[in-house]
Order: C-alpha cells, then structure tokens, then sequence
C-alpha cells in the first residue's frame, strides 16, 4: 500500500512552569491511502496532539522538537505557514470533537462551509453555495436547501457533527484526522456518524486517521490501531490481531476493562476489572518501562533504559521487554 502520511521519531513538547512536558515523545507510524488507522489511548496520551502537530497547529509554550511529518513526501515540519495554510483544509482536513466549539455561532452552517470552498477553491458565491448544498446532501443532512441557513444552535450533536464532516471533505482532502468525533454523541448516532465516515473514505479511497479513547470505535471501522501510553506508541497491528491477541500488557489491561456480557451458563462478574495504579506525572516519568508500576508482568530490566519498539513475526509490533528474545529486530516504526 502506498504510504500517504510518514510520521517519524515525533517529538512534541510543552515548556510548563513544572516542568517539560513530553506529550508526544518519538512516535512514528504511518497512512496508507485509503487506510483507516486509529489511535487509541487514555487521556492525556498524546493522541491530540500527535493530530494538531501533523496540522501544524500546535503553539506556545509547545513546539515540535525533533521528528519528521512526511506526507506524499513533503516534510511538513520544515513547511512555511502559507504553505501549511494551502495543505490544511485542502489537502488535510480535520474534524473535531465538540462542533459547538468549532462552527461560529454567528454564521448559518451553509455560509461556513461555503466560505472554506470559496477560500480555498476560488468558487465564487453562487457556485460555493451549490457545492456547499451538494456537500451536506453527502452526509445525510435532510433539506440541505433549506438546513443551508440554520444556525448552529439550531441543530441536534450529531447534525452539527456531520456539517463538521460535510465541512471538512468539502474540498476533497486526501486525507481527513478525526479527533474523537463521537464522543459527545449517543450510542444510535455515534453509529450512524462512523458508518458515514466509514462510507465517505472507502467512496474517495480517503486515508482517515481516527483518534478515540473506545475500543468499540476501533473494531468496528479501523483497519490498523496504535495504542499510546504517555506519549508513546506502546503496540501497533491489525484491529482484528489486536482483539484475538493482544501484546503490550496495556492493551491487554484495556481490553480486560471492557464491560462483557457472560456466557451462558457463566457466573455473573460483578465487578469490572480495572488497571491498578495511575499515569505517571509527564513531567516526571520513570526511567524504563513507564507502565511498569502498573504492570503484573513487570521484570526488573522493565525499570532502566529505553525500552524499544519489538517488530514480532506475526508483524506487530510492541514495545515490551517481553518480546525481546521474540522479535525479528529493533525497529522504528
């Protein structure tokens, strides 16, 4: 598959007055066109602002420290402004995860799709207008004549996701990040807004790099998964290895937390399983393993040195000093 999106040894910062904050700390991975890959963590990971800093929308008191952003090529890190605003919108899209504090409340929903056509495909009023229509009448929005000049107010969660969506694919991007889009959103519509999504790449062959806290999300649309742990990619592989085997004892314990209705015949278990201990502080992360205090299959070399991604020969791969003797070699993702 041809790799669209190459992110490479990211490193992404915050100066704080408590300290250096590592938020995103050597992540690599990368999008194939037409690939689905989700990220996938607790909060506070990095999965966010792994997303901003591909949009290079990251600001004071962050920075990118070191890594490379390659799409089709292009390392993005070294990009001028201008030429991150020509990319974003028009090539990268983004949607958010709270369209009440994305959309201008100010502007009908019509007016501010209209305005990212206008901006960056030079069409003029009448003819934005008619794409904008066209483009909420692809995600499902009923009367989009008439829905054109609503407000944001105006509108249920999930149709404000979906002019977020119909907003962001406006312009025919080659690939779209989706920032935890159904959090906010009840169970049938967080359905319906991940089929539409779902639909919408495989219709354009549209790489999406979806971010999600829920593992639902993630079986239910991704194509490949990565699992952060404190700014770390932890364990990457196919969604379907990932649910039948799963590697990092993180993914595991996040598996195991997962509500499950019993078997038949099984007893009832009435409590869930959690991961016992806490994130560490990012400003004062252990040396080794940084999951270690909380881990049941913790080694005494768990607690020193760099523990480094394993590609195993089942093509994950995992950064675990369990699989140490197993992998084919050290790699960077």
């Amino acid at each position: 598959m041809e790799k669209l999106l190459e992110v490479i040894g990211l490193r992404t910062q915050f100066k704080t007055s408590a300290g250096l904050v590592r938020s995103v700390d050597d992540v690599t991975f990368s999008i194939g066109r037409g690939e689905l890959l989700c990220i996938v963590g607790e909060s506070g990971c990095g999965k966010s602002v792994t997303a901003l800093s591909i949009m290079g929308l990251v600001s004071e008191p962050g920075r990118i420290a070191a890594g490379s952003i390659l799409y089709k090529g292009e390392d993005l890190t070294r990009s001028s402004q201008s030429r991150m605003r020509e990319i974003r919108g028009n090539e990268i899209a983004m949607i958010f995860q709270d369209p009440m504090t994305s959309l201008n409340p100010v502007f009908s929903v019509g007016e501010q799709i209209s305005e990212a056509l206008r901006l960056h495909k030079g069409l003029n009023k009448a003819a934005a207008r008619a794409a904008a229509i066209d483009s909420m009448r692809e995600v499902a929005i009923p009367s989009p004549k008439m829905r054109y000049d609503d407000y944001p107010h105006q509108l249920s969660g999930g149709m404000r996701q979906r002019i977020m969506i119909a907003m962001a694919l406006a312009c025919d991007p080659e690939l779209l990040i989706a920032d935890e889009p159904t959090t906010a959103l009840d169970a049938t519509i967080q359905a319906q807004i991940l089929e539409l999504l779902d639909a919408l790449r495989r219709d354009r062959n549209m790489a999406v790099l979806l971010i999600t806290h829920d593992l639902g999300v993630v079986a239910e649309v991704g194509d490949r998964v990565c699992v952060m742990y404190t700014g770390k990619i932890v364990e990457t592989s196919g969604v379907d290895e990932l649910f039948s085997s799963p590697k990092h004892p993180y993914t595991k314990g996040l598996l195991n937390s997962v509500p499950k209705l019993p078997e038949t015949g099984a007893a009832r278990q009435h409590r869930l399983r959690t991961i016992e201990g806490m994130v560490p502080n990012l400003t004062e992360l252990p040396s080794g393993c940084h999951f270690a205090d909380r881990c049941s299959e913790r080694m005494a070399s768990c607690e020193f040195g760099e523990v480094p991604l394993y590609q195993l020969d089942d093509g994950a791969h995992v950064r675990c000093r369990l699989y140490a003797e197993q992998q084919r070699s050290e790699v960077a993702l």
